[in-house]
């Protein structure tokens, strides 16, 4: 069934809300995000917040100019999303025609566009269907669940708790296609390097850490993280021919408490002292570049490498690439049919972790709170964003 222009043009859209944590697109908004990134509690947990946070974002807030100064003097996150999410539903038109016309929104945690008024502009697009669509691959109470809370939040607070009808996907981190568009980038990679080395090449998949205190209440992230990198690292045989040394990586990390490790630089060093001369790190939670590629790994890690005389080089980004796109087109078209046409999905297809229940508007693993979590908020959104099936 192909679309009309006519019915693109009159009819009421389906939302898919694209959610991710942003980045200042310019210097000036450097300090409202990191003021709004250290006040979230999912995120960054710490005692007297609303003392602590600011002081924190004043503090911090000359040297991550700087950071960005070197980069081009903003994130590149909302372009990219834009884009992604332009083209996105170019395809799924196509793939979905029952819930067509599609259209993109952002909603980004701690910079503009922010939920609350990408929530308004919905309401005046007069939308009243609309998935939520995670950008975080593998899901976390901090990244996920926080953008989750606020969207929570913003709905009841310009009360259109019954305007929208939502859904949600929540992770996605074994889509065949994700894994496709990984694993032709790392691929890509290592055919830079000469055939009778390709294969001793060691790859660094570098995610974003957590917290110990996150990750002990029962976070699913690091278990979802390792799960990508297995299925990237499988499929590379066949792109290249070889199976190389691997392992998981963490970078990120703010503060003096624990968290997840090994940290990427300690990992960079322990390479070289193995005897390495050469290594490639993959950025295999993030969907596009924003600082944590283009400063940390780009500028920060590859330096610390060439001083100790290891070549380090990062695998390109999914920005763009006809793979993700496809992706998360081929993603939504599936969580669309499954929620309002009653399509049973082919879980040992997709790689989902939790799989969709036909008719039921999130996972079968988003109902289940961390076993250690105290978040009411948490527990409210769950329970809402499932339409009252019961959430413990």
């Amino acid at each position: 069934m192909r679309i009309t222009p006519s019915q693109l043009k009159n009819a009421s859209p389906t939302a898919v809300v694209m959610m991710n944590m942003g980045g200042p697109a310019t210097l000036d908004n450097v300090h409202s995000f990191l003021s709004n990134l250290f006040h979230d509690k999912d995120l960054i947990p710490l005692p007297f917040q609303s003392i602590l946070a600011p002081r924190i974002a004043n503090r911090r807030t000359p040297k991550i100019k700087q950071q960005y100064k070197e980069i081009g003097g903003g994130s590149p996150i909302l372009h990219w999303t834009q884009r992604q999410g332009d083209e996105m539903v170019k395809l799924l038109d196509e793939l979905s025609p029952a819930t067509a016309p599609h259209k993109p929104y952002i909603a980004f945690r701690y910079v503009d566009p922010l939920t609350k008024d990408t929530l308004a502009q919905m309401k005046h697009d007069g939308v009243t269907r609309a998935v939520a669509f995670t950008q975080y691959p593998q899901y976390s109470c901090s990244t996920t669940g926080s953008s989750l809370n606020e969207l929570y939040r913003q709905i009841h607070a310009l009360g259109i708790d019954k305007d929208i009808n939502w859904s949600i996907i929540d992770r996605w981190p074994n889509h065949p296609l994700l894994v496709e568009a990984f694993a032709e980038n790392v691929a890509k990679s290592l055919r830079k390097y000469a055939p009778e080395e390709r294969g001793k090449i060691p790859i660094l998949f570098s995610a974003h850490s957590l917290p110990m205190s996150v990750v002990n209440r029962g976070d699913p992230y690091p278990a979802e993280v390792a799960s990508t990198v297995q299925a990237v690292v499988s499929r590379l045989p066949g792109l290249t021919g070889h199976t190389n040394p691997h392992r998981l990586t963490w970078q990120s990390q703010v503060g003096p408490s624990a968290w997840l490790g090994q940290q990427t630089s300690d990992a960079i060093q322990g390479l070289r002292r193995l005897g390495y001369t050469k290594a490639l790190v993959v950025p295999i939670a993030f969907t596009s570049d924003h600082i944590e590629t283009l400063y940390e790994l780009d500028l920060e890690c590859v330096e610390e490498a060439r001083e100790i005389g290891l070549q380090l080089d990062r695998v390109d980004s999914l920005n763009d690439s006809p793979a993700f796109v496809r992706a998360i087109a081929d993603l939504a078209a599936e969580h669309l049919g499954s929620v309002y046409q009653n399509k049973v999905t082919d879980i040992s297809h997709t790689g989902y972790v939790g799989g969709w229940v036909p008719g039921h508007p999130t996972s079968t693993q988003f109902a289940l709170r961390c076993p250690g979590c105290t978040n009411d908020v948490c527990l409210k959104q769950k329970n809402f964003f499932n339409r009252g099936s019961s959430v413990i």
